[in-house]
Order: C-alpha cells, then structure tokens, then sequence
C-alpha cells in the first residue's frame, strides 16, 4: 500500500499526540481505513529540545522549506499555534497543492479569506475540525449532516478554562481569582490566561462557527467579546435564586437578514441542555429549521482529543476523491448592531422612598419592562441596598441606555448579564 506522506509544521504536545496516535494506531487505521501515513519531516524550533513523545531526531528540521517546499510531501499537518508565521506557513503549502490539516482557530480566524481562497485556487484539502472543540465534530457536522438545514442560532461553551472556573463558582461560592489560581496550578489555565478568560478564543471560534452556519464569513473583529473577569459569586448565586446558570456563551444567530456574533458571560435556565455542562467540557447547541433544537458534547481541548480530530482529518483527506471547502460568501455580512435578550441586572440602590419608582420609571422610558425584582440582604452603612431584576426581552442599547440615564446618588448598576431562553 503507498502511504502518504506527511509534514508537520511544530511538534509540541498536541504534534507529538498526533505522531503518538499515528505510530500506535497506524497500522490498525491502515487495516480499517484502507490509507497509510509516513511522517517524512517535522518543522521545529529547537531539534535538541526533550519532547513528550521520542521522535527520532532524523526527522526534525529547522528549515520550513523542508515542510513546505518538499515535493514528496503531500500533506502538511500545523501544530504551531498564534496567527503568525502559521497563516503564511499554511498559504504557502496550500498554494504547492499541498493538504492542509490544523487546529489553528487564531490563524484560520484572522485570515480567513486569504486561507480557504489559496484552498480552492490551487484545488488543495483544508481540514479543520479540531480548530473548534477538539473532538467534538461539529464543524464536519454543520458542513456535512445538517447541510439540508438552514441554521437559525448557535450557541456554545468552546472555552474549556472559563467553563471551569465559572462550575467552580457557581459549586463553592469561590471566588474569580482564587479558581483562577486553581486552574493555572491544575495547568487548565495559561500563566497569562488572557485568551481564555477575556473571550478572545471563544471569538475566534465562533467567527468560524458563524461563518460555516450563516454561509457568510463573519469576521473576528466583528464578534462582540466580553470577559468573565468581573463575575463575582454574588452574581452567581443570585442567577441561582432565579433558576439560572452562568456560562461565557459564544452566540451567533441570524435573524431578518442580521448575523449577530456575541461572546459573553450569559445565564441560561437550568433546564437548559447548556446549563449541564460543567467542568472544562464543551458543547455547541444548534437550531435548524429541519432538525430543530441539537447539542453537541465532548472535551474541547487536551492533547489526546485535539490528535484524534487532527488524525481523523487526516484520514478524511486521505480518501476524498475531491477536496470540498465550505460555500462562504465573501460579500460583507450585516452585523446586527443592537440585539434582544433578557437582561439580569444587579444595581447598588438608595434605601429610600421613591428610589424603586426611579428605576422602573426609567427602564420604562426606554421601553424596558420588568419581569422580577428581588432585594438582597441588608443596607449597608451608606445607606444602599442590593437590587436584583431580571428584564423582558428588551433590546441592549435601550437598557444600556437606561441604566447611563439614572443618577448614581441614587442608584447605579454594578453587574448587566445577558440571559438567552
């Protein structure tokens, strides 16, 4: 049987996953799948560097041309990460007609156009499933079983780190900073976890969810993003109080023409399949007109299952007859600038007469109606009290503009949590 041969582009932990699964699983993938795979080179920056997995040093270059340029290689698997220099590695390969297979959301996100364009120009396979969720299949999923279906929403927790700070929150009354120090100590969370708890992994993500669902590239500088670095436990016990859980949520929907991209701290009712899913897994929730209402559920993250998705690529590659890419417009998209949800709202009130009547009166100014208002404990020594209420669907910019209108002598706001039904 001829193999393929492969190149990799870095070999960290999920490369040497991949070289481990190919080396131990190769010959059963041959018997099952009818394909063999030869790694021929392995672009690294150190070739003395001590490695998860041995790969013999024969293998190892420092040169990218030996990846990229090799005529023997048929297909380049990157291992890289961050935008640069993987975007431009990935360009170059796709326009030698090489296959590309990666988990790179950062690059694939911020050059999009540029990437899938080299793809079809030069009729070469891009595969990226483990890009979003590792092994959870919903990219294959939304490109393949639910073609027939024209997607309304997508919802999703694609952010391991931040779902297991926010379980442990929600679990222990714990605070934000110590379950980050937990997370960093378990190595869950980078010693710099900017990406994961600002939001701006989960907004890669879905700028390529959102763009395989809606068929319309939705740029990453178009997803609103927001982080969880301001949830505090009485947020969190509160939205318990009203049945809700929190999760950051990557939102996408397309509604009267708009694509809305969103990422943020979000409750959902705890009857909601979402509000479920704990500790660092991932699920992306789906409506289609034809399918209706579908979760999909795994771990998104770790060396183990990020390699099976990137082999599984592989395998997909190796037997296609012809290498299909997504039907993406590449007209710009309307982004919707206002949206419509419920709002949870946490306020520092003056314990006086007439106070509640400012604030309802002003939510009602601008078309802001209330659901339900709790009071939480005692007033402080100033005088103020905890307010809690919980909005009817009203639009962002009306409560937003609400809230700017009251008068902080008076009351302020101090927590706005979006929540999706």
């Amino acid at each position: 049987m001829e193999k393929i041969v492969v190149g990799f582009l870095g070999c960290g932990n999920i490369g040497c996953g991949v070289y481990k699964l190919l080396e131990t699983y190769g010959a059963q993938i041959e018997e099952n799948e009818g394909v063999g795979f030869e790694v021929r080179k392995i672009l690294v920056r150190s070739l003395n560097k001590s490695r998860a997995w041995a790969i013999p040093s024969t293998l190892l270059t420092d040169r990218p041309e030996d990846v990229l340029d090799n005529p023997e290689i048929d297909m380049v698997m990157e291992f890289m990460g961050g935008e640069q220099p993987a975007a431009s590695y990935m360009v170059r390969a796709l326009e030698n007609g090489k296959c590309v297979i990666t988990a790179n959301k950062m690059a694939l996100a911020t050059h999009w156009t540029q990437i899938v364009r080299a793809a079809r120009e030069h009729a070469a396979g891009l595969y990226y499933e483990a890009s979003v969720c590792g092994a959870v299949p919903i990219i294959r999923a939304i490109n393949g079983s639910l073609q027939a279906n024209r997607i309304s929403s997508v919802m999703g927790i694609i952010n391991g780190t931040t779902n297991y700070i926010l379980t442990r929150m929600a679990n222990e009354g714990a605070a934000y900073a110590d379950v980050l120090a937990d997370a960093q100590r378990l190595g869950l969370a980078e010693p710099d976890p900017t990406a994961d708890v600002e939001g701006y992994d989960a907004a890669y993500k879905l700028s390529i969810l959102s763009t395989l669902a809606f068929h319309r590239h939705v740029p990453v500088e178009n997803v609103y993003r927001e982080g969880i670095t301001g949830i505090t436990p009485l947020d969190v016990q509160c939205g318990k109080e009203f049945g809700l859980t929190l999760k950051l949520l990557a939102v996408a929907k397309e509604e009267n023409g708009e694509i809305q991209a969103r990422v943020h701290p979000t409750f959902v009712p705890n009857s909601h399949p979402l509000a479920n899913v704990n500790d660092a897994f991932n699920a992306v929730f789906v409506k289609g007109h034809a399918c209706g209402e579908m979760m999909f559920y795994g771990r998104g993250a770790g060396d183990l299952p990020t390699a099976s998705a990137l082999v599984s690529d592989l395998i997909c590659a190796a037997k296609a007859k012809r290498h299909e890419l997504p039907a993406v417009s590449e007209a710009p998209c309307r982004m919707a600038e206002d949206w419509r949800c419920v709002h949870f709202v946490r306020m520092r009130a003056k314990d006086e007469p007439g106070v509640l009547s400012l604030i309802t009166g002003g939510f009602a100014a601008e078309g802001v109606s209330i659901a339900s208002m709790v009071q939480k404990g005692e007033r402080d020594e100033a005088g103020f009290v905890q307010l809690i209420f919980l909005t009817h669907r009203a639009g962002e910019h009306a409560v937003r503009r609400a809230l700017a209108k009251m008068d902080p002598a008076q009351a302020s706001a101090e927590s706005v949590i979006r929540v999706e039904e």
